[in-house]
């Protein structure tokens, strides 16, 4: 594995016999990390906007799903 710093990017560059998907699973925590790393929502933030996204979401499943004879 090398590591290089260029401008404002870091390059990791890997042998080809490793995994792609295990390659991947990495990247994608690095990404969120990097999504995240400048909000400031709370974990409370986080909470009501779950409760807001599944409020209902039962009643439209069964709706799509024919299920609410």
């Amino acid at each position: 594995m090398i590591v290089e710093r260029q401008n404002n990017e870091i390059l990791v560059r890997f042998s080809a016999g490793i995994k792609t998907s295990k390659i991947q699973t990495i990247l994608d925590y690095l990404r969120y990390e990097e999504l995240t790393s400048k909000s400031t929502a709370t974990e409370q933030d986080v909470d009501k906007l779950v409760k807001e996204v599944k409020k209902g979401r039962w009643e439209r499943t069964k709706k799509e799903l024919g299920l609410d004879d």
